[in-house]
């Protein structure tokens, strides 16, 4: 019998850090906290790069006017840059070149949403000028220059905030709160799945890369896995083809970790419906977590979670039961907001170089690819 639990997203901020710089305001705005001042400058900000897949998330940014102010874009593709100015997301932008962008009196921040493989030298450029940066992921190809990029960030104390899509998901937040306050016990076992289905001119697209599908998709579970199992001993990755093209559409990782723990990470552009059957299941000794889909909406920022559980735990009964999520919204909106509490020293990022390095160094091995050069 399913029972549905309330968990209001007043106690889900509070519970996992996003409101522990203030109260949590209706909509999920933030209060300033005694001592900070309860007005401050919107950000400057610009994009670099209009490449990415998730390029469009400079529409959510500029909804959020009392926190950012974004000056405009760069675009060196004539083709992608006029394909941009007819987007709605892009529409009444200034276009700029990278100096003139990097140029901006007071300019705080770059999101660099160029082309997957592209990113880390456009990064690293705006790093070296001082900026903050959201970095859209996958984080290149390349390891030790990713490294390079994070090094220079620390010694000059500024922000990378990778574009994984789902760290601001509340069904995942839940999880991984889950599994560290032990609800479920000792976790011995996670699945994980995110699928598509699509034509011929994605999976031309996804040729492209020596990782296949793998190498777009995988990197938004594995940040999830990293932070709920840690760091594996071991990745074996399974890049396959199920037609005769050449794309690697059907992937699977299974990371293997201290104390006989096992993890297996699956990416298809070949299943049917995939999207809205996307899944995260964690298995523990005492229960497990299941979130299917983890968009139960399109793009919109929210899953269905399902809890089972041996005995009564923590407040939660035993037995299966569905806890229920905060209502939907913009995916990306939480994940600018958290930017924007960073950059103005409300809030320290949840996410270290470390863990952002981890996560990359694993996605790489997931993908086959090399670690080294």
């Amino acid at each position: 019998m399913n029972h549905e639990l309330p968990f209001s997203r007043r106690t889900f901020l509070a519970a996992s850090g996003l409101a522990a710089t203030g109260a949590v305001l209706p909509g999920g705005g933030f209060a300033a906290p005694e001592g900070i001042p309860a007005k401050k400058q919107p950000i400057k900000i610009g994009q670099i790069g209009t490449g990415n897949q998730h390029a469009y998330k400079i529409g959510s940014l500029r909804k959020l006017t009392d926190l950012f102010e974004v000056v405009g874009f760069v675009e060196d593709d004539p083709s992608l840059r006029e394909k941009a100015l007819h987007s709605s997301a892009f529409k009444g932008l200034k276009v700029m070149s990278t100096e003139e962008l990097l140029a901006v009196p007071g300019l705080q921040a770059v999101a660099v949403e160029t082309e997957e493989r592209v990113c880390i030298p456009p990064a690293l450029r705006c790093i070296r000028a001082g900026k903050h940066i959201h970095l859209d992921k996958p984080c290149g190809e390349s390891l030790p220059k990713f490294k390079q990029l994070l090094d220079e960030a620390k010694a000059g104390n500024l922000t990378v905030q990778v574009g994984y899509m789902y760290r601001n998901n509340p069904a995942v937040q839940f999880c991984i709160k889950a599994v560290k306050d032990g609800l479920i016990g000792n976790v011995f076992d996670l699945d994980a799945a995110m699928g598509r289905y699509d034509g011929q001119g994605y999976r031309n697209l996804i040729k492209e890369y020596k990782g296949g599908i793998a190498y777009i998709l995988a990197c938004h579970l594995i940040d999830i896995v990293v932070s709920v199992m840690g760091e594996p001993a071991k990745i074996t990755p399974f890049l396959r083809q199920t037609r005769a093209d050449g794309v690697l559409d059907n992937c699977l990782a299974v990371f293997e970790f201290s104390r006989a723990r096992l993890a297996t990470i699956r990416t298809s552009i070949t299943e049917a419906k995939g999207f809205q059957r996307r899944r995260f299941k964690v298995m523990g000794d005492k229960g497990s977590i299941i979130i299917q889909p983890i968009e139960s909406q399109g793009n919109m920022s929210g899953g269905v979670l399902t809890l089972a559980l041996e005995e009564d735990r923590d407040g939660f009964k035993k037995g299966i039961q569905t806890v229920d999520m905060p209502p939907l919204k913009d995916r990306y909106e939480d994940q600018w907001r958290e930017f924007a509490a960073v950059l103005n020293g409300e809030l320290v990022n949840p996410y270290t170089y470390e863990h952002d390095y981890l996560v990359h160094r694993c996605h790489l091995e997931a993908c086959g690819l090399p670690i080294d050069v």
